[in-house]
């Protein structure tokens, strides 16, 4: 690591977070003033005035410039999204359990006595809130399942950078220009053009700051790099990049200004090997130096761990450690099916090597045409224990888009956002983590519904679970197309939606169904513990006849402590098969209803136009949707977790090695699982030494290709220096590990959270 990068590094993680309100103020201060005129209009003018007001700083060493708040790791707020949390959590803040921020009294007064009282009934969430029927609100209280976005601006999107770094903003105004021109009610294209306008202010403020900091700096190194910043901002603010240095900054630039539009979790990178190849290509040719473009790249993958989101304490129970889902995507398919991996490719993942931090999120495709060595230098990276990067199978991937109705080429060129949510670049808006529907939770509903039932079968149990899956998916779908519309009606966002196909031939907002592919998504929780607790209620109560269903019942009420409840307890545990090991009998109970809720979930549409999309990962909310479900028939104690990720197996139920556990997830019909999936692995660092264990690795991610699942990510690291990170934080403060479809430090974690990643089974190869 360059002393740049480390001093970059260290001083954006040597100061505590803090809350800024700056946004906040600025947003308000415009929206008072904009009275009457449409939504379109009033956000875009709310954002301009941020992007010509806002404070800027370029800090000491920056090669590139941009920056959400003037210090380090900030959060911000959006109360015109939902003022009403904010206010409730204001002194809970600094001493949380989870993604702890601090904020001044000052802070809190201005929150209390000028932004709170002007956004109360103009919210988005007062619409959101005004919508739901009885029905929907009664299950989402209890966790059946949850309905998400409704705090904020919407993400999980890749914007078109091709689009953007090809063709620069002059060109894009001009387009724009004509645009309005030719439809002058358009409020869209208006909208648009102002904000692209707005965009060249703001990066020409950047380029006066660094004249202004090069004519007092005494250092003449860094005197040439501040000029060098003010020249390259000049350029971006009308034309196209020139070289990787270039194309960087732009590319940030616009990352800042559209978290200003949004505030928005996962306003994703995309397939960054691709489209800033040629860039990169450009300044070798012009003689840059190989050692200082690495160092630029290095730099950027620095500036990406500079934003962080400001969440609710609910809410960073579900996405805990600061996932912001800057997710770049590495290799897969050319457009004619080839492999895309590159010189970049290598590249991404040798400047990661470097700096080690949790964003961005890199994540690698793979496919029959993978060669060797970049396989290998994915193995390498992963074997530095940071969860980084992910892995997506492009066998799978491919054909589950293209059964979404999916263009060919389109689905060759998938990328990811946030976690693990499958999209296309710069054509979908995906709403992919709408909602998040508890599979355990129905299937204890259905259990207590069937006390003293005198006709209970295995057969009319399964019937029963399908039938109330089948209702809460109607009523979660009701949910998500609520909080859909509250954002079209009071959240749209032009500027963004101006870098997604085809919102400009169409004339419409992502938020109205601009997009090419319009999808909501929503992910299946609880497949492990659903399958692991079916399969020993059968065995227990309909095959070997140990205990009626009451009985049975009765000591999963009491959570396992009547008189024989620890025996029983115990025999659910081990003397019944568990999902992950291999074995059809409980394996193709998983495999049949998360088929049926896949198929359920894929007939609903939504406002925009588009089908629904089932997933099934969790983030980290394994914990919480595991806190609201009984003692279940698998052994599972009531409040304890479910199993992370997703698909993985509960926690030390998969022991019969990591290729059982593949071959197990096999079995699921992962080709409709279009939205995103998540497995996680444990490795101890041992069993990957050496070259025997990336040519280990390596074979093992060819397995994961041939079976045909899509989705795979590893921790590798042992439990005992996690254990010591949690005596003494202070001395891990750098310590990376998987979390779930995101990477965090471990430091920064709530204890629940540490304690179950290292409880996670450790495999050996």
């Amino acid at each position: 690591m360059t002393n740049r990068v480390q001093q970059l590094k260290s001083s954006m993680l040597a100061h505590p977070r803090e809350i800024s309100l700056e946004r906040a103020l600025l947003y308000t201060a415009s929206h008072r003033q904009t009275a009457g005129e449409s939504v379109l209009m009033r956000r875009a003018k709310a954002t301009a005035y941020i992007l010509d007001n806002v404070d800027i700083a370029i800090r000491d060493g920056e090669l590139i410039a941009g920056n959400r708040t003037v210090k380090p790791r900030s959060g911000i707020i959006s109360p015109e999204m939902d003022p009403y949390w904010l206010l409730t959590e204001l002194d809970q803040f600094s001493s949380r359990p989870q993604d702890r921020f601090d904020i001044s009294d000052e802070d809190k007064q201005i929150y209390r006595e000028q932004l709170y009282p002007y956004w109360v009934t103009r919210s988005m969430k007062d619409f959101i809130n005004g919508q739901m029927s009885d029905e929907v609100n009664a299950a989402v209280s209890t966790q059946i399942f949850s309905i998400n976005q409704t705090d904020k601006g919407q993400g999980h999107i890749i914007i078109d950078y091709p689009h953007l770094l090809n063709n620069g903003l002059a060109k894009l105004i001009a387009e724009m220009k004509s645009r309005c021109a030719e439809h002058q009610d358009n409020v869209f294209f208006q909208a648009g053009l102002l904000l692209l306008e707005a965009s060249q202010r703001h990066i020409l403020r950047y380029a006066a700051l660094a004249d202004q900091l090069a004519e007092r700096c005494t250092n003449d190194t860094r005197r040439k790099e501040l000029r060098s910043i003010a020249d390259i901002s000049r350029h971006n603010a009308q034309y196209r990049p020139e070289d990787f240095r270039q194309a960087c900054q732009l590319f940030w630039y616009m990352n800042v200004i559209l978290q200003y539009e949004s505030n928005a979790s996962s306003l994703s990178l995309g397939r960054f090997d691709q489209y800033m190849l040629p860039f990169y290509q450009s300044s070798l040719s012009r003689g840059h130096s190989p050692a200082l473009l690495k160092e630029l790249l290095e730099s950027l993958w620095v500036k990406c761990n500079d934003v962080v989101l400001l969440r609710s304490a609910g809410s960073a129970r579900y996405f805990a450690g600061f996932p912001t889902g800057y997710t770049v995507i590495l290799g897969g398919l050319t457009e004619n099916g080839r492999s895309a991996v590159n010189m970049l490719s290598f590249l991404c993942l040798d400047a990661y090597q470097t700096v080690q931090l949790p964003q961005p999120n890199i994540g690698v495709r793979v496919n029959e045409f993978i060669d060797r060595p970049f396989l290998l230098k994915t193995a390498e990276t992963i074997r530095l224990g940071t969860g980084i990067p992910q892995i997506f199978n492009d066998e799978v991937v491919v054909p589950a888009f293209l059964n979404r109705g999916v263009s060919l080429e389109d689905a060759r060129d998938y990328a990811v956002v946030g976690c693990v949510e499958l999209s296309i670049p710069g054509r979908t808006y995906g709403l992919h983590d709408i909602a998040m529907f508890n599979l355990l939770k129905v299937m204890e509903i259905v259990l207590l519904e069937n006390e003293g039932s005198a006709v209970i079968t295995w057969d009319s149990l399964l019937r029963q679970i399908r039938d109330k899956i089948r209702h809460y998916i109607k009523l979660m779908v009701e949910g998500s197309n609520i909080c859909d519309i509250g954002h079209r009606d009071r959240a749209p966002v032009p500027l963004l939606s101006s870098f997604i196909s085809d919102c400009m031939a169409k004339g419409k907002d992502i938020t109205e169904g601009g997009a090419r592919y319009n999808f909501s998504g929503v992910q299946g929780i609880g497949i492990a513990n659903l399958s692991d607790s079916l399969h020993a209620l059968k065995g227990m109560v309909f095959d070997q006849q140990r205990l009626s269903f009451d009985e049975l019942l009765a000591v999963l009420k009491a959570n396992f402590a009547t008189a024989d409840g620890k025996n029983i307890r115990a025999r659910l545990i081990n003397r019944f098969e568990k999902y992950g090991n291999d074995i059809d009998e409980v394996d193709n109970i998983s495999a049949d209803l998360l088929r049926f809720y896949c198929k359920e979930v894929e007939t609903w549409t939504n406002p925009r136009g588009g089908h629904f999309s089932p997933g099934s990962y969790t983030v980290s909310a394994h914990i919480p949707l595991g806190a609201v479900v009984g003692a279940t028939p698998d052994g599972r104690l009531a409040g304890e977790q479910l199993a992370d990720g997703g698909l993985s197996p509960m926690l030390g139920q998969d022991s019969n090695g990591p290729t059982a556990v593949l071959k197990s997830v096999s079995k699921l019909d992962n080709y409709l699982l279009s939205n995103g999936t998540l497995l996680n692995v444990k490795f101890t660092p041992a069993t990957l030494a050496g070259d025997g264990g990336l040519n280990k690795l390596s074979d093992f991610l060819h397995a994961f290709t041939k079976l045909k699942l899509q989705h795979i990510q590893f921790n590798v690291v042992n439990a005992q220096t996690l254990r010591e990170a949690q005596q003494r934080p202070q001395d891990f403060a750098c310590l990376v590990v998987r979390v779930a479809g995101y990477s965090a430090f471990f430091v920064e974690l709530s204890r629940e959270i540490q304690d179950d990643i290292i409880r996670r089974t450790a495999h050996q190869l």
